[in-house]
């Protein structure tokens, strides 16, 4: 009598973006003061009505214009018959859009500058970039209570 026991599928994501080496040089040639550029920039645009989606579009590249890291992603693992694994990318459920509306225009929008500003200095000391980076990945979430 034999037993078969299948092996589980191990799925690997294959790395994106540049590597480590790429990423230093360019935080430390470019991306430290392009991100500053880049935050003021986006700030202007979501201030005034008529740039507010190309701001926040602007405000979830940041941590990609200071150290080239893709933005990640949320995904849901299905088992198929085959025992193969099918990945798939999540969209989170998000808060009614008059929630976020009224929590941008009363709290948000200041909030939000704060929060960067922050981000922004720990960015510069080298010892606090990582809480910077991770700051910089929840601004959406502080301005308008996005969900990632």
């Amino acid at each position: 009598m034999s037993v078969y026991v299948q092996a589980p599928t191990i799925v690997v994501a294959p790395p994106s973006g540049p590597g480590f080496g790429v990423r230093v040089v360019w935080y430390l040639f470019v991306g430290w003061w392009l991100t500053g550029i880049f935050i003021v920039v986006a700030y202007l645009a979501a201030i005034s009505i008529i740039g507010l989606p190309l701001g926040f579009y602007m405000f979830n590249r940041i941590p990609t214009v200071l150290t080239l890291r893709p933005r990640t992603m949320t995904y849901a693992a299905t088992t198929l018959a085959g025992g193969g694994i099918y990945l798939q990318a999540v969209h989170v459920e998000q808060r009614p859009m008059w929630q976020r509306a009224v929590w941008f225009v009363c709290v948000g929008w200041w909030l939000g500058a704060v929060w960067m500003g922050l981000a922004y200095v720990l960015c510069l000391i080298i010892i606090g970039l990582p809480f910077g980076i991770m700051m910089f990945d929840r601004v959406g979430g502080i301005m308008t209570l996005h969900r990632h």
